[in-house]
């Protein structure tokens, strides 16, 4: 009698503990599940999605040429708010993400709104082809990150890089920027310096500077730009400062408040044989008194 009631609390206690085993949260098991976007709700496999009707773009605006920047639009097409934390874009024609200008920033977006994510570009992978297509990935807070494919509606991404890549290699033979700025009184051309620094190890040609929606070369300009047809040697390193005349394009206030590429020049070249173009901004500083310049020539300073 002893041992057979010794058996039965062996039992017992058999029986308890599978009891307690067949509770426990293992990889595949569904009891003590957590919410989505918690670790445990990730180990299934399934990745979270978009939610249907969320659309996402990726634009750059005329304000975002001169930073560099993009901007991850957003459109809220559910029934649901969504929170969006880190913001990535991956596109093989970078040499890395684009991420949030302004890093831990959230943004809600209530269903049926937008929202415009601005993001910093990083520099462009010149061994890659010029076509591809951007990936962005969504922090969705109390969701997990999702990945999504983004649409290029403005098409800014394959010119930037042919635009880059071409004076990467326009490098080689010489360096451009604009370097000094001479005021003049209304109704006269101010001057901009353009200096051509060689490196005497590439050869290149810097055709004409083209005129902005701003700014203009008055008599000097031919179909629109300022010519030069400057050569570019293999040999000497010495600066070659060129003065363009420069007169305002238009005289309308808001031209001026609201500028956003009215000194940001596109420079024709020839690299390799090939004619294309750079775009060659004049700088904060430069830029800040041009403006001011324009308003006093035109009288609304």
């Amino acid at each position: 009698m002893p041992c057979a009631r010794a058996g039965r609390g062996v039992a017992v206690l058999l029986a308890g503990a599978l009891l307690l085993a067949g509770c426990a949260v293992g990889p595949t098991g569904t009891s003590g599940a957590r919410g989505r976007g918690s670790p445990e709700a990730t180990t299934s496999g399934v990745a979270p999605t978009l939610p249907a009707g969320v659309t996402v773009e990726l634009v750059q605006l005329r304000a975002d040429v001169a930073p560099r920047q993009a901007q991850v639009h957003v459109t809220n097409g559910s029934n649901q708010t969504l929170t969006i934390g880190d913001v990535r874009v991956e596109d093989p024609r970078f040499d890395g993400p684009a991420t949030r200008v302004v890093a831990g920033r959230t943004s809600t977006v209530p269903a049926g709104r937008s929202v415009d994510v601005r993001v910093q570009l990083p520099a462009v992978d010149c061994s890659a082809p010029e076509e591809g297509e951007p990936e962005v990935m969504l922090e969705l807070v109390g969701e997990g990150e999702v990945t999504a494919s983004a649409t290029d509606p403005l098409g800014f991404v394959a010119p930037l890089h042919e635009r880059e890549c071409r004076e990467e290699r326009l490098t080689d033979a010489a360096a451009l920027a604009f370097t000094g700025f001479q005021e003049s009184a209304p109704g006269e051309a101010a001057v901009l310096e353009l200096t051509v620094t060689p490196t005497g190890k590439g050869e290149a040609t810097v055709a004409g500077v083209q005129a902005t929606n701003l700014l203009d070369f008055g008599p000097a300009s031919v179909d629109g730009a300022y010519p030069l047809d400057l050569p570019i040697a293999a040999i000497g390193t010495e600066p070659i400062v060129v003065k363009l005349p420069l007169v305002p394009f238009r005289c309308d206030p808001h031209a001026v408040q609201e500028d956003k590429r009215g000194t940001i020049f596109d420079v024709r070249v020839v690299v390799d044989g090939e004619p294309g173009e750079i775009e060659l901004f004049v700088g904060d500083e430069l830029r800040g008194r041009i403006l001011s310049w324009v308003a006093a020539w035109c009288g609304f300073g």
